[in-house]
């Protein structure tokens, strides 16, 4: 059973990783613009990633193998229509139904393990879930870049298929049926929409300002549109029952501190994913091949920073290791500031991806431990524990 769980979590990390590599190929046989290209990643990681408390919610309320079977279904098949797409527009609404499907399975899945293992078994399966789920980057790039060069970038989303029937069949005999009929009522699917409206919007307007213009109607009116929508969305939780999100908690340091570094390491580490990406196959003419085995470096970096994290903080405390984490990370971007369009990998890739990998993997394994200390231990969020044994997924998420 956890070898197929966390075969579903690694294909859903692996449609983020290895579609980098694959950009200048889809994007030459699609006729996609360099300003539209990040879509093809944006489409997918918004989706998934506003729907993860939704997701995880359903898990308590529907189901868990009910929901883990409902994402995986959507998911394959948005894999199908991904690798089927005929143009950039049907490539963006296959990568959505993917986020939409992977933010259903995967939180459904964590909740699975949690629940099937007890004791010393427990810690070590999520320790293997953790494992696979930092091992999917480095995996994805390799993958992307062999499949892209040996047969195209739509073998990237085929071999999808094949692994989500064999994940199926296997969950439908390994995972016991969930005993309650499902409960609609505490989705809060209105919330769920107002966020996903709301950043799209957001998302719009940053993404085409470059073109646009800053001062464009576009600009203003989707971005106004965008924190108009965030704004209602906190209205709309502080007045729901059973909000997605609790707000109360962000007010906590370790909270709402965690959260904002997380957000702010993985919206510069997957930037520079992309530009790297482009960079080495436009302007160093890498085969895709080539630019897979190039990430590589910067998983072996970023395994070393997350390894690494652990001694530091028991030796130094969290704030020194924390500066130092983010210190290494602006040292790394700051050297891929200097990459020229005549340089090398060697001289000018390769440094910055190991410096700033173990900065960032630094950082965000720190962030995420505050997050679960701070849930599980600190007095300001004591309230939410006597939810743990109603909803332990969605505390969990939360």
């Amino acid at each position: 059973m956890l070898i197929l769980l966390c075969t579903a979590q690694l294909i859903v990390i692996l449609d983020i990783s290895a579609v980098n590599v694959a950009l200048p190929s889809l994007s030459t046989d699609l006729g996609i613009g360099r300003g539209d290209l990040e879509w093809t990643i944006t489409t997918y990681s918004l989706l998934f990633g506003s729907l993860l408390l939704l997701g995880g919610r359903a898990a308590d309320l529907l189901g868990r193998r009910r929901v883990f079977l409902a994402g995986l279904a959507l998911f394959t098949g948005a894999s199908a229509a991904a690798a089927l797409a005929p143009t950039a527009a049907a490539l963006y609404a296959a990568r959505a139904g993917q986020g939409i499907g992977a933010a259903l399975l995967s939180p459904a899945a964590l909740s699975i393990v949690t629940t099937a293992f007890t004791g010393a078994a427990r810690a070590r399966a999520l320790a293997v879930w953790g494992a696979v789920a930092g091992a999917g980057a480095a995996i994805g790039v390799l993958l992307g870049g062999v499949l892209t060069d040996v047969i195209d970038w739509r073998a990237i989303f085929y071999v999808n298929l094949p692994i989500g029937a064999v994940v199926a069949v296997g969950v439908l005999r390994a995972v016991r049926r969930d005993p309650a009929p499902p409960r609609f009522a505490g989705l809060d699917l209105r919330g769920a929409l107002v966020a996903i409206a709301s950043l799209g919007a957001l998302l719009y307007a940053l993404g085409g300002a470059s073109d646009a213009g800053w001062g464009s109607a576009r600009t203003l009116g989707f971005g106004g549109a965008g924190l108009a929508g965030l704004a209602l969305f906190v209205a709309l939780e502080r007045r729901t029952a059973r909000p997605l999100v609790r707000l109360g908690a962000l007010a906590d340091r370790a909270v709402g501190g965690g959260a904002a570094l997380m957000l702010l390491a993985s919206a510069v580490l997957f930037g520079a994913f992309l530009l790297t990406s482009i960079y080495l196959q436009e302007v160093l003419r890498a085969t895709p091949l080539e630019a897979g085995l190039e990430f590589l470096p910067i998983a072996v970096a970023t395994a070393v920073g997350a390894h690494g994290a652990g001694h530091l903080v028991r030796r130094h405390g969290v704030r020194a290791t924390m500066a130092l984490a983010f210190a290494l990370a602006a040292t790394g971007m700051a050297l891929m500031s200097t990459v020229a369009p005549s340089g090398s990998y060697l001289a000018d890739v390769l440094p910055w991806m190991l410096v700033a990998g173990a900065g960032f993997l630094v950082a965000a394994g720190i962030a995420g431990a505050g997050l679960v200390l701070a849930l599980l231990v600190l007095p300001a969020a004591g309230r939410f524990l006597p939810r743990l044994r109603e909803a332990p997924q969605a505390v969990t998420m939360h």
